[in-house]
C-alpha cells in the first residue's frame, strides 16, 4: 500500500524543470572583486543538466523578490552546458557597494523542449566594490535579516503543467511573477516579451569603466518574405523612481545698486 501511494505521489510531482544548484561561490561567502571562479551541478532534480542547451548568468543585488533585485553586469551569454560545469567571469568593483550577502547569481538556461528555467545561487559578499547599492535594494537586503538563501526557482519550460520550487509556472515559456523581468530579452519565448524597468541615473559618476547591463539581441537580415511576427507584445515594467517638485520660497536678491548698477545699465542695449 505504502509503494503504491509512493508510486502515485511521484507521478503527481511535476518533473518538467530543471534544477542548476551553484555550489560556488557559497552560501554567506566574502569574495574580492575581480576575477571570479562560478561552478554547479546538478541537483538531482529531472531533467538532467543534458536537457539543457546553453545558459546565461547575470550577477543580481537586492532582495529576493523580482521587484527589489537588480541585475549588475552578465558574466556568461548564452554559454553552452556542454562546455563543462565551471566559468571564470570578472566582476568590476564599481558595480555596486559592499552590500553583506546582498549578491547572488541568476542562472537563465534554455531548455531542449522550449522555454526557460531561472535559477538562483545563494547569497554572497563582494569586497573591495567602490560603487554605490541603490537605497531600494540595499534595504531589500536588510529586509532579509542576514538571510543566505536566494530566490526561489522560476519554471518557464514549455508543456509544463507545474511548478517548480515554489516559482509560478508558465506553459507557454513566457516569463512568470514578478522575475520576468529579470528574464535576459533574447531567452524569452512566446507572443509577450518582458524589459526591465529603465534605469535612473545616479547623482555622481562612479564608474569608469562601463558594460553593457544586457546582452545585445540577435538578429537575421531577410532576405526573403518572412513569416507572421513571432512576439506580439513588450512590456516594460512600471517605473517606481518618482520626482516631487517644491516651491522655492526664498526670497529673491535685491538688484545691483551704485556702480555696479551704473555698470550694468551701460550693457542694456
Amino acid at each position: 500500500m505504502r509503494l503504491h501511494f509512493l508510486t502515485l505521489l511521484a507521478a503527481l510531482c511535476p518533473l518538467a524543470f530543471a534544477d542548476v544548484q551553484v555550489t560556488s561561490p557559497a552560501a554567506g561567502a566574502s569574495i574580492p572583486a575581480g576575477a571570479v571562479t562560478i561552478t554547479w551541478q546538478d541537483s538531482g532534480t529531472a531533467p538532467a543538466l543534458s536537457s539543457l542547451t546553453t545558459y546565461t548568468v547575470t550577477l543580481m543585488v537586492g532582495g529576493n523578490d523580482g521587484n527589489t533585485m537588480l541585475p549588475l553586469t552578465t558574466l556568461a551569454n548564452a554559454a553552452l552546458f556542454t562546455s563543462g560545469s565551471s566559468i571564470t567571469a570578472t566582476i568590476a568593483p564599481g558595480l555596486a557597494g559592499n552590500t553583506v550577502n546582498g549578491f547572488f547569481l541568476q542562472f537563465v538556461s534554455v531548455a531542449t523542449q522550449g522555454g526557460t528555467v531561472i535559477n538562483y545561487s545563494s547569497r554572497f559578499s563582494l569586497t573591495g566594490m567602490t560603487g554605490v547599492t541603490p537605497a531600494a535594494q540595499a534595504n531589500a537586503v536588510t529586509a532579509l535579516g542576514g538571510s543566505t538563501a536566494g530566490p526561489v526557482t522560476v519554471n518557464n519550460v514549455n508543456n509544463n503543467a507545474g511548478g517548480g520550487g515554489g516559482g509560478a509556472a508558465a506553459g507557454g515559456g513566457a516569463a512568470a511573477g514578478a522575475a520576468q523581468w529579470t528574464v535576459p530579452y533574447n531567452l524569452q519565448t512566446g507572443l509577450t516579451k518582458y524589459a526591465p524597468m529603465q534605469p535612473v541615473p545616479g547623482t555622481k559618476i562612479t564608474v569608469n569603466q562601463f558594460t553593457p547591463l544586457f546582452p545585445t539581441s540577435g538578429f537575421t537580415v531577410a532576405t526573403t518574405w518572412m513569416g507572421p511576427a513571432t512576439v506580439q507584445t513588450t512590456i516594460t515594467q512600471a517605473q517606481t523612481f518618482s520626482v516631487v517638485s517644491v516651491e522655492n520660497t526664498a526670497a529673491p536678491v535685491s538688484s545691483p545698486t551704485g556702480d555696479m548698477a551704473k555698470f550694468l545699465a551701460r550693457w542694456k542695449d
